[in-house]
């Protein structure tokens, strides 16, 4: 499991900032009458401006979908991974643009992030955790590298004054009922969006992601904030919108009004609080711990009732740790948390090693959100983090048969011999002492290129030489070779994206080391049977899976590149293919096919490998 850090956020508000006072210029005022409750309920959320995807003409100046795609190039302005490099997409709001399809399919097709994985979320507040716990989920497993997660509001346009025109429930005053009025002056619009890595960032600040708490009690309550239908008295739904004989029944009906159950909706605070206390119990919030709260309490009228809780409990948390855009912002439903730890990552507070506490009810129909963050500080210019003294061996599985265990002493003793070796070569000392130059790191592609693509090659002919009575280990040979195959192309292109000359890797030559390692892998491919090249995969698919990912982490650190420009030596150490490499080479050993014979010839060629590897690594450029 990988670890997964926000490297770069973003947002996007539209519009300019709307006063208290101009807000019925843009929602327009019902029968052309002000409203006598705005000032009551202004007082009581304690919003000062909020931003509106509306003109003065109450037309929509943008679409939900538009306002994360301009979040997400603003979060990924100067990031660590362009478009081209997302994988997968996660998307939440409460209502989108369109019933179908997915908001995630509008927001990627706005965007121009190409082919990805994608996920779309659709409730209320709690919404935009969904988002990020998924695009979480997917970088620990593994599954992406580049995972951008967003979320919109567009509320404004559920208030407009048009829209209550000749709806029956309008008092004969342009009143609305509290539970519609209460949010027309709370909510407004906006999007936020962040990136998802397993690597921090080299040039800003990061947060990373130590773990995500979601819990739903909808079992335990009626619908509280919701749209589409109609309560009644004793909590039930008789009908949808949708069951309406037309959609204009259903709007006269006020059945597409956005609501508030006033009655319900401070259960909320009750649920977050409670559910904070059992996180202390089981001891992932430590209260005196928390450097910054950034808590989407919805109106400044739940902020006393949850300081009053936290301090009955013994958890008080002192008002300089919270950090809130409430006030000037609006609330802006799943897209708050997201513009809230925009506004904090840039302020320039955050110091390396503070923990960041995010706290997300929902009151639809009840939802807490928690997320703990730990800031990450960028390593200074060309200072590498990553220590090669960490690199461990290769762990084999036995079976406990004698000739397997002395198979595993032998090659675990060859691996500290190589490694103790590899600590030696000048190209390995400069990656890890930070003094490697672009230049050099060139080279060093452009030297492994021409053995790397001899891999799927000798591979094959080694399975083209197995007998049919070992058909397993010739199908474990021909998979392998395939993957091997993808290797070469991934690491053509980190040299191109290094600014190297694509038609130098056409023309390049092997040098001294890699035309010695080459020649006898081939040599010892054509034999019958040659199990012994499982000591050559045994060296070769370690470097992949213990050292790869360090040479690729350091390089990256000390020459401050992105990512499609290491990935070669990255991948190795990640990928699900990797793992597949060792399983085989480990159902292989533990096949019958196994003697002391054949595992002696496998420790001496991991040997000679291991010798030759080394070689290839020392006469760089040696043609």
């Amino acid at each position: 499991m990988h670890k997964v850090f926000i490297t770069a956020t973003g947002k996007f508000l539209p519009n300019t900032a709307i006063p208290n006072e101009a807000m019925e210029d843009y929602l327009g005022r019902i029968n052309g009458q002000s409203s006598r409750t705005k000032d009551i309920f202004l007082r009581k959320n304690g919003i000062k401006s909020r931003y509106y995807a509306l003109d003065t003409q109450q037309q929509t100046t943008h679409q939900a979908y538009e306002m994360a795609s301009k979040a997400i190039d603003d979060c990924l302005e100067g990031a660590a991974a362009g478009k081209q490099n997302i994988d997968f997409l996660s998307t939440a709001t409460t209502q989108s643009d369109l019933p179908v399809p997915g908001f995630a399919s509008m927001v990627q097709g706005e965007s121009g992030i190409g082919t990805c994985t994608l996920a779309s979320h659709q409730s209320v507040c709690a919404a935009s955790i969904m988002a990020i716990q998924n695009a979480y989920m997917h970088v620990q497993a593994g599954q992406s590298r580049n995972a951008v997660s967003c979320a919109a509001e567009l509320p404004s346009r559920m208030f407009k004054a048009s829209r209550f025109a000749g709806q029956s429930i309008v008092g004969t005053d342009a009143a609305l009922p509290a539970d519609i009025d209460f949010l027309r002056w709370m909510l407004s619009d906006g999007a936020g969006a962040m990136l998802l890595q397993p690597v921090p960032s080299r040039t800003g600040v990061s947060l990373e992601i130590e773990w995500i708490d979601l819990r739903s009690y909808a079992h335990q309550y009626d619908l509280c904030m919701y749209t589409g239908t109609n309560k009644q008295a004793d909590g039930s739904i008789s009908k949808t919108w949708l069951d309406y004989e037309s959609m204009s029944a259903a709007d006269k009906d006020g059945a597409i009004n956005l609501k508030q159950d006033m009655q319900l909706v401070d259960n909320i605070v009750k649920l977050g609080i409670q559910r904070f206390f059992e996180l202390v119990d089981e001891k992932k919030i430590a209260p005196e711990a928390i450097d910054w709260l950034v808590c989407h309490y919805s109106s400044h009228h739940f902020k006393k009732q949850i300081t009053d809780l936290l301090e009955k409990g013994g958890a008080d948390i002192p008002a300089e740790k919270w950090f809130t855009n409430l006030y000037t912002v609006g609330n802006i439903g799943s897209a708050s948390i997201f513009v809230m730890l925009d506004e904090l990552l840039h302020s320039g507070k955050l110091k390396h090693g503070q923990q960041v506490l995010c706290m997300v009810p929902e009151s639809g129909r009840f939802i807490t959100g928690y997320m703990m963050l730990r800031v990450v500080a960028p390593a200074a210019p060309g200072v590498v983090t990553e220590d090669i003294a960490t690199i461990k061996a290769p762990a084999i599985r036995t079976q406990q048969k004698p000739v397997q265990e002395w198979l595993v002493r032998q090659l675990t003793g060859v691996w500290f011999d190589f490694e103790r070796s590899l600590q030696q070569v000048p190209i390995v000392k400069r990656i890890f002492n930070g003094q490697l130059t672009l230049e050099e790191y060139k080279r060093l592609l452009l030297n492994l290129r021409q053995q790397v693509i001899d891999g799927s090659q000798w591979i094959a002919r080694a399975a083209s030489n197995v007998s049919m009575e070992y058909f397993h280990v010739r199908s474990s040979f021909i998979r392998h070779s395939s993957d091997e195959h993808r290797d070469y192309q991934i690491l053509e292109k980190n040299y191109i994206n290094c600014g190297g000359n694509e038609q130098d890797l056409y023309t390049g030559e092997k040098n001294i080391g890699s035309e010695a390692l080459s020649a006898y892998m081939f040599q010892r491919a054509s034999q019958p049977d040659p199990f012994d090249l499982l000591g050559g995969m045994f060296i070769i698919e370690g470097l992949g899976n213990r050292v790869s990912g360090k040479w690729g982490r350091a390089i990256q650190q000390q020459l401050q590149l992105n990512a499609d420009q290491v990935s070669f030596f990255i991948y190795h150490e990640s990928s699900d293919s990797n793992d597949n490499h060792f399983e085989r080479f480990e159902n292989a050993i533990q096949s019958d096919l196994l003697t002391q014979a054949i595992a002696q010839k496998i420790v001496k060629t991991a040997k000679v490998v291991a010798r030759l590897y080394r070689m290839q690594l020392e006469e760089l450029d040696n043609f």
